[in-house]
């Protein structure tokens, strides 16, 4: 059973937002109160978090389909829908968040560490929020956006200071756990590592992690074996270290060979020339491999490497090596720029940026496209004359009709808002009625101006009294 998943293909889906609602106040003698319909719940996000207590994908590889919560709808009573709640997914450190294309989204590093995959859709106003001087009492409410859905990639990079290349058997899983605390599976079986062991080395007053590269073998850059699956796992590290079996039984493989066919594969893998190398010369309790290590030491070390003679087994010069790993991790920190608070940088719009554009396709088609004409179309009701109405007011006033009458358009051609997957296409006629006129001046309802019975009566009576009033004084008996 698997149990090690460092890449895994993850479908996100934010939460919609909740509709707003269209409601209007009634209550004893007050039968048409004015508008009280609440707003429509922001949709939750889907969030990446680093969790340094998890170290595999593997419940994303089971489960890769997550969704956040909805925001509910408005209500009367001037009562807002509940906020969806956010979707929180832990991620190991390390993490590297992709598109579908392969572009690189976010490096996730350090505990903490937080990204936004999938933004929840906005919540729609309400007619208590849309009312107006001019639009007293809408019909209408805006629809909640639809939230973010997107097929992200994550890969995960082991987060250590050195990597432990090197052919199967070499010794790599058992130097690892004499170094450190890690306890890897070992065997005398090629291949008996198959995920990543990380282990943690404390070398004076350095700690440095550690990390073994299983399955490297010729042709593991171009997906041979396991080592394009786990070369990515070097990619961090400060220092790599080549773990040459000095006593292996194969009778066409000699160490010398064995270190230069894994630097053929790092170097097609690419993007690690610049890290410092060592060599450990491992398995020299057994004469054989101690005579092998003395014979190649001399040409390894023409060719720049420092080379290090040791035995996991019988934990001979592991300090010597121990040290060495962390005076170089050392040097690799220092080096490294020192990071800086995050500034804060506001680029404000221009005041002439209107928000979009108009573009003439070549079938005749105006396509407009920007973010307001483009959320406004999706929070629209276009089933409501009043809704459709106020969705041209502000297209008005945002200068969409300027721009098509500048861009060439006439009455009667087609104009589209939005991309061609998901566009309104409609036939424009400049300062169109929608419909929502019949309703009287747009966005107003009449019924608040109608007489209610109680207060016409009223009014009856009030005149009757003034005319007799009126009457009574003009009235003279002689």
């Amino acid at each position: 059973m698997t149990t090690f998943v460092d890449r895994v293909e993850l479908h996100v889906a934010a939460g919609n937002g909740g509709h707003g609602c269209a409601s209007v106040h009634r209550e004893k003698f007050k039968p048409l109160g004015g508008p009280d319909g609440g707003n429509g719940g922001r949709g939750g996000d889907v969030i990446l978090v680093v969790d340094q207590s998890i170290t595999t994908l593997l419940d994303y590889h089971h489960s890769p389909h997550r969704k956040a919560t909805n925001g509910k709808p408005g209500e009367g009573g001037n009562r807002s829908g509940k906020d969806g709640q956010d979707l929180v997914l832990p991620v190991p450190d390390g993490t590297v968040v992709l598109d579908r294309n392969g572009e690189v989204l976010a490096d996730l590093v350090g505990q903490g560490t937080t990204y936004v995959a999938a933004q929840g859709g906005r919540g729609g106003l309400g007619n208590a929020a849309l009312a107006s001087a001019r639009r007293k009492a809408p019909g209408f409410a805006l629809l909640g956006e639809p939230g973010h859905a997107d097929d992200i990639v994550l890969e995960l990079k082991t987060v250590a200071d050195v990597a432990l290349v090197g052919y199967p058997s070499a010794g790599k899983s058992s130097l690892i756990s004499v170094l450190s605390a890690a306890k890897p599976k070992i065997a005398d079986y090629p291949f008996t590592t198959l995920v990543p062991n990380l282990g943690v080395v404390t070398a004076g007053s350095t700690v440095y992690t550690i990390a073994d590269v299983p399955g490297l073998i010729p042709g593991a850059s171009q997906g041979r074996g396991l080592g394009l699956e786990f070369l990515r796992h070097v990619e961090r590290c400060s220092v790599l270290v080549h773990v040459l079996d000095t006593a292996t039984l194969e009778s066409d493989r000699d160490p010398v060979s064995d270190l230069d066919v894994i630097e053929e594969e790092l170097r097609q893998y690419g993007g690690l020339d610049d890290r410092p190398r060592l060599v450990v010369l491992n398995k020299i309790d057994i004469p054989d491999g101690k005579d092998l290590a003395d014979m190649i030491r001399p040409d390894l070390e023409a060719r720049g490497y420092r080379v290090f003679e040791v035995s996991a087994v019988a934990r001979t010069g592991l300090k010597e090596l121990s040290f060495a790993l962390a005076d170089i991790v050392a040097k690799a920190r220092a080096a490294r720029p020192k990071e800086e608070a995050t500034r804060i940088v506001i680029r404000p719009k221009a005041v002439d940026d209107a928000g979009f554009t108009v573009t003439r396709e070549e079938d005749g088609l105006y396509r407009v496209r920007g973010e307001k004409p483009e959320r406004w179309v999706r929070q629209t009701d276009f089933n409501n004359d009043e809704a459709v109405g106020y969705l041209a007011d502000r297209l008005n006033r945002l200068g969409v009709e300027d721009e098509l009458m500048k861009a060439g358009a006439r009455a009667g051609d087609g104009v589209a808002i939005g991309p061609e997957e998901n566009a309104v296409v409609f036939d424009w006629e400049p300062t169109m009625m929608a419909g929502a006129e019949m309703l009287g001046r747009r966005g107003e309802d009449h019924r608040l101006e109608a007489p209610r019975p109680a207060a016409q009566r009223r009014k009856d009576r009030e005149a009757e009294r003034d005319e007799a009033q009126r009457e009574f004084e003009g009235f003279d008996p002689f």
